[in-house]
């Protein structure tokens, strides 16, 4: 008995050793780095670096540019909660519960953009937004309506608007498969009961599909802002740089340039703590807003 104890706990460290050791090493240490670095005024080029205590945070809370990424931020999050969930909630259901026959190629199409590099979308999407050549202007011009067409990432007021049908479009086909597994655990039989109710599709919809799928659809959401408000300033900096007068610049991209561009590596780091307090923060508000009963079926 005590031998089979010993082995079961043997196995278990030898499962989660691993596991911890590189957690470890590629989450803890980055972190308590940071928080470590945010203290000195720091080139991350040298050996110099010295203690200013809080001063890197007193320049964080007096930047002018810190609000507008924040807002950025903030208004990627939204726009791609939005359009990602609706998009992705659409195909889900059409292609489980309507008979279509290239179902399965569907999934593929949708999906191949997950697959693809955000540098390659990020390139793909500066032709399309191309002023001369590319697709949208060529488009509105096409239809008659060449007084809509602009340099949309080089302009102030559409540059940020700009980026957000990249995004979505990037992140359906992932979400879409996540919603169309949940869907299709549904036993058909409360559609058949709410039929009899005389329950219409558009009611079937909202009285059982969203509340059987609730949990899936939390976490689609809160991996959503996760990803946006740590990952965003990918997609920024390959197609605008956090241009035009940093009009598109995410606190992921001005760390970026603030630590890697302008060797402020202290600085960077104190808004690199700024990003992981602040999606702390909107995990914890979201948890609390998203909570529901769990259904159980």
């Amino acid at each position: 008995m005590v031998q089979s104890k010993k082995q079961k706990y043997m196995f278990l460290a030898f499962c989660l050793v691993p596991t911890f050791v590189l957690f470890s090493i590629f989450t803890l240490y980055p972190l308590v780095s940071g928080l470590y670095y945010s203290f000195f005024d720091w080139s991350g080029a040298s050996d110099n670096k010295e203690f200013i205590g809080l001063g890197n945070y007193v320049r964080l809370f007096n930047d002018a540019i810190i609000p507008d990424t924040i807002i950025h931020d903030y208004f990627l999050v939204v726009t791609k909660v939005i359009g990602i969930m609706i998009l992705a909630l659409f195909f889900a259901v059409a292609l489980t519960q309507l008979k279509i026959k290239e179902a399965p190629l569907y999934r593929i199409v949708f999906f191949f953009p997950n697959i693809m590099s955000v540098v390659v979308i990020g390139i793909l999407w500066m032709f399309i937004y191309n002023p001369s050549l590319g697709l949208v202007n060529s488009g509105l011009g096409f239809l008659g309506l060449e007084q809509y067409a602009r340099p949309w990432l080089g302009d102030e007021n559409w540059a940020l608007p700009s980026l957000v049908l990249p995004s979505v479009w990037a992140g359906i086909g992932l979400f879409m498969l996540v919603l169309m597994g949940a869907i299709s655990n549904i036993s058909k039989s409360f559609y058949e009961a709410a039929e009899i109710d005389g329950a219409t599709k558009w009611q079937q919809f909202w009285r059982v599909t969203v509340p059987l799928i609730w949990p899936q659809i939390k976490i689609c959401i809160l991996y959503i802002v996760i990803t946006t408000l740590n990952g965003s300033f990918v997609i920024v900096q390959v197609m605008t740089g956090g241009g035009p007068n940093n009009s598109t610049h995410v606190m992921g991209s001005y760390l970026y340039q603030q630590a890697f561009v302008q060797f402020n590596f202290g600085y960077g780091a104190a808004i690199g703590v700024m990003i992981l307090v602040l999606s702390l923060i909107t995990v914890v508000i979201l948890q609390f807003i998203l909570r529901r009963d769990k259904i159980e079926y």
